[in-house]
C-alpha cells in the first residue's frame, strides 16, 4: 500500500536523516580551515559578491528605463529585483508596484508573481482569493507556472473551495507543457486516486518524466511506485514516458495596450556573444531561428536585433544589433586539447537566479560529442537552461566553441537508468568560423585572435563585456 500525500515519504525520513548526519559530519571535518585560509576565502567571498552586485545594479538600471517607458517585461523584472534584493535593496512594496504595472498589461509572469505576493503576504495583505484570482488569469493564458499554483490553490482550498478534481486538471495542463513540479503533483494525484481514478502506470509515467528534469522529489517517489508494481506495469509506464511530447503554449498575450499590437512575453532565454564591435552576435539556432523576433538585454538597455543567417545543421545564428560593443576574437579549435581549461558567461535560469551573468570554468572533455560526432566538445561546465548560445572561450580570451546544449537526462535516464553529471556540449568555433565565411561583410570585421597569455579574471571581464542576454518572443 501506497501511503497518504502528506505521508508519501515518511518511510524514508529516517534514512534520510542518518545520510544528512553522516554528511553534516563530514562537512565539519573537511571544512575546518586555517585562520589565515577562513579569512582569505571570507575576503574571496566578499569581493565575489560584490562585483554580482555591483552587475546587478547595472542591470537594474537598464530594467527601470524600459519599464519606466511601460515596457511589461521590463517592470516584471524590475519587480523581481526588489523581491530579491537584486541589484537594490530588497523592498516588497515597491516589487508589487511594479509587479502589478506588468501585470495590468496581462504578462503573464507578473500575473503569477503578483499572486505568490498575495498567497504569501509579500508587499501586500495576505489574500488567498487575490492570489488565486491572478493565477487563473496567467493559468488562462496556458502559463505552466501558474496552471500549477492554481491547481495548488484547489488541492488545498486556498482561495477557492476544494476540488481534487479541478486541481487534477489545471495540473494536468502544466505537466503537459513539460513543467516538472506539476508532473510530479499528478504523478502522486494519481498514485493516490485523488481527483482521479488511480493508476499506477501513469503516475509512473509522470513521475519518470519529472525524474528526467531532475526534480528533487521523482526519484523517491519512483522508488516507492516500482516496489507496488509489477514488471509489465513499469515497462508500459517507460514507454507511454518516452512517447510524451510536451505541448507548447501560444505565445501572444490580448491587446490591453490600445495600440493594435498583440502583448507578447518572452517564450525563452539564452545567451549570445558580440564578434563585432558594430554589433554582430551568435548565439544558438535553436533558439534564435530565422523567423523569431529577438531582444537583448545590454549594457545599454533593452534593444531590438534581427536574425541574419542561421545553420540549423551546426546549432548556429547570427544576429544583428544596432550600437556600439565589446566584441570577443574568434580562434580556431583545433589547438584545443583533452583537459584544456575553458570558461563561459551566461544567464542561467533568470527566473531564479537573476539577471547578472554567471560565470564557470571547466575543462575540455572528449574532443568530440554526441555518438561521437567532431563537431563538438564535450565539457564539464554545468550548462543550465539559459547558458546555450554563450562563448566558450580559452586562456586567453578567445572564442573556442559555443555551448549548444547538455546530456539530455531523459535520453541518460533511458539508455543507461542512470543521471548524468555536468555532461555539455559546445560547437567548435572552426564550424563556426566557417560560418562566418560565407557572410563576406563579417569576415574584415573580426579581432584578431589573442596571441598572449591573460590573466583569468581579465578573461572572465572581457566575456562578460561581450555576452548578452537573449529573449525571444
Amino acid at each position: 500500500m501506497l501511503p497518504s500525500r502528506n505521508g508519501f515519504f515518511a518511510d524514508m525520513k529516517e534514512n534520510r536523516l542518518v545520510v544528512f548526519t553522516v554528511l553534516l559530519l563530514l562537512s565539519a571535518a573537511v571544512f575546518q580551515l586555517p585562520a589565515q585560509q577562513k579569512e582569505a576565502h571570507r575576503k574571496s567571498s566578499a569581493d565575489i559578491r560584490s562585483k554580482a552586485e555591483t552587475s546587478d545594479a547595472e542591470w537594474v538600471k537598464s530594467y527601470r528605463k524600459a519599464a519606466e517607458q511601460n515596457d511589461a517585461q521590463a517592470q516584471y523584472n524590475l519587480g523581481f529585483a526588489y523581491a530579491n534584493g537584486r541589484g537594490v535593496a530588497k523592498n516588497y512594496a515597491q516589487a508589487v508596484k511594479w509587479l502589478r504595472k506588468a501585470a495590468d498589461q496581462s504578462d503573464v509572469q507578473a500575473e503569477t508573481a503578483l499572486g505568490y505576493c498575495y498567497a504569501t503576504g509579500q508587499g501586500v495583505a495576505k489574500e488567498h482569493t487575490e492570489a488565486a484570482k491572478w493565477y487563473r488569469k496567467a493559468a488562462e493564458q496556458n502559463f505552466a507556472q501558474a496552471e500549477f499554483n492554481l491547481g495548488n490553490c484547489y488541492a488545498n482550498g486556498q482561495g477557492v473551495a476544494k476540488d481534487d478534481a479541478e486541481a487534477v486538471k489545471w495540473y494536468r495542463k502544466a505537466a503537459e507543457q513539460g513543467f516538472a513540479q506539476a508532473q510530479i503533483s499528478l504523478a502522486l494525484s494519481y498514485a493516490l486516486g485523488q481527483g482521479v481514478a488511480k493508476d499506477y502506470v501513469e503516475s509512473y509515467k509522470w513521475t519518470l518524466l519529472a525524474a528526467s528534469q531532475g526534480d528533487k522529489d521523482a526519484k523517491e517517489t519512483m522508488t516507492i511506485l516500482e516496489n507496488n508494481m509489477s514488471r509489465e506495469q513499469i515497462a508500459e509506464g517507460q514507454k507511454v514516458a518516452r512517447n510524451f511530447k510536451p505541448r507548447v503554449a501560444p505565445s501572444a498575450e490580448p491587446d490591453t495596450s490600445n495600440t493594435g499590437i498583440a502583448q507578447t512575453r518572452p517564450q525563452s532565454s539564452g545567451t549570445g556573444f558580440f564578434i563585432t564591435e558594430d554589433g554582430y552576435l551568435i548565439t544558438n539556432e535553436h533558439l534564435a531561428g530565422s523567423e523569431a523576433q529577438v531582444r537583448l538585454v545590454t549594457r545599454e538597455g533593452l534593444i531590438s536585433a534581427k536574425v541574419v543567417k542561421v545553420d540549423a545543421a551546426n546549432d548556429l545564428a547570427l544576429l544583428k544589433a544596432e550600437g556600439k560593443f565589446a566584441a570577443l576574437p574568434v580562434a580556431a579549435s583545433r589547438t584545443m586539447k583533452l583537459g584544456s581549461t575553458v570558461a563561459t558567461v551566461g544567464f542561467p535560469n533568470i527566473g531564479l537566479q537573476g539577471f547578472a551573468p554567471k560565470f564557470a570554468r571547466r575543462e575540455i572533455g572528449p574532443l568530440s560529442g554526441p555518438q561521437d560526432d567532431a563537431r563538438y566538445f564535450q565539457i564539464s561546465v554545468p550548462v543550465e537552461p539559459g547558458n546555450s548560445g554563450g562563448a566558450l572561450v580559452d586562456e586567453r580570451g578567445n572564442v573556442v566553441g559555443v555551448l549548444s546544449a547538455m546530456l539530455s537526462m531523459k535520453a541518460a535516464l533511458a539508455t543507461s537508468g542512470a543521471f548524468p553529471q555536468n555532461v555539455s556540449y559546445a560547437v567548435k568555433s572552426s564550424f563556426l568560423l566557417g560560418f562566418l565565411e560565407s557572410v563576406p561583410e563579417i569576415a574584415a570585421k573580426l579581432k584578431e585572435p589573442n596571441a598572449k597569455d591573460m590573466k583569468f579574471d581579465d578573461v572572465v571581464e572581457q566575456a562578460k563585456e561581450a555576452t548578452a542576454l537573449v529573449l525571444m518572443y
